[in-house]
């Protein structure tokens, strides 16, 4: 049996889209047309380079710094630094892990929409955060909720 019913089921769309030098989304345009949705795709793209390249620049720097240390204030000092500069690789590790979760709500159509209630996140949080999931008032309940479990 083969999957020719699934394949005919997939529907890829790829769109040469060119934008407009200095290009911004406008809520003039209709909601997450073609220009927004490759807007906010090269957008996460550089910031997951950036972070990518930040991920080479540390290792070559973990790399660098092998030597031991004679002091132990130095040494200290020197595992303090390595563990903070770890610590961040792994917070930018979980956060190109959000950008690809967005890259793919991009490509299925979803980007742009509150996972919890499917209304539109709106432009100006998805320019501050383009790996929002969630409308601003969904994200203020989640976050009073936490606030009083946290407090329990």
């Amino acid at each position: 049996m083969t999957n020719e019913n699934t394949k005919e089921n997939i529907v890829v769309l790829q769109k040469n889209i060119t934008l407009p030098a200095g290009y911004k989304p406008s809520e003039d345009e209709e909601y997450m047309c073609d220009l927004h949705l490759e807007y906010f795709r090269q957008k996460l793209l550089l910031w997951k380079s950036e972070l990518l390249k930040d991920f080479v620049e540390t290792l070559h720097h973990l790399q660098e710094e092998t030597h031991n240390e004679p002091d132990v204030a130095d040494r200290a000092s020197a595992e303090t630094d390595r563990a903070i500069e770890l610590r961040t690789r792994d917070r930018g590790r979980k956060l190109i892990n959000k950008i690809d979760d967005a890259l793919m709500r991009i490509e299925d159509g979803t980007y742009g929409y509150c996972e919890e209630a499917g209304d539109a996140i709106g432009l100006p949080r998805l320019e501050a955060r383009p790996i929002a999931t969630l409308s601003l008032e969904a994200q203020e309940r989640h976050e009073k909720e936490e606030r009083v479990h946290r407090d329990d």
